[in-house]
């Protein structure tokens, strides 16, 4: 049941071919590329992010994992 309902959601989501035919010349949709583009800089960005925390708290974080963990 649910992974029905995920798959109308994905079908829904791929709207357009990924790339345009053009006097037989296959080209890149450029509405495609843009998007790939910003979600894999929004990536990079929380990556980053994610990075300095641990950087300033890793012995923070260990000791939470650690905890956790053995609970």
């Amino acid at each position: 049941m649910w992974g029905d309902n995920q798959m109308s959601t994905q079908e829904k989501r791929v709207k357009e071919p990924a790339r345009e035919v053009e006097g037989g010349e296959v080209k890149p949709n450029t509405a495609v590329v843009d998007r790939a583009r910003k979600i894999t800089e929004m990536a990079d960005d929380l990556i980053e992010e994610i990075d300095e925390i641990l950087e300033q708290n890793a012995e923070e974080f260990v000791k939470h994992f650690v905890q956790r963990s053995g609970e």
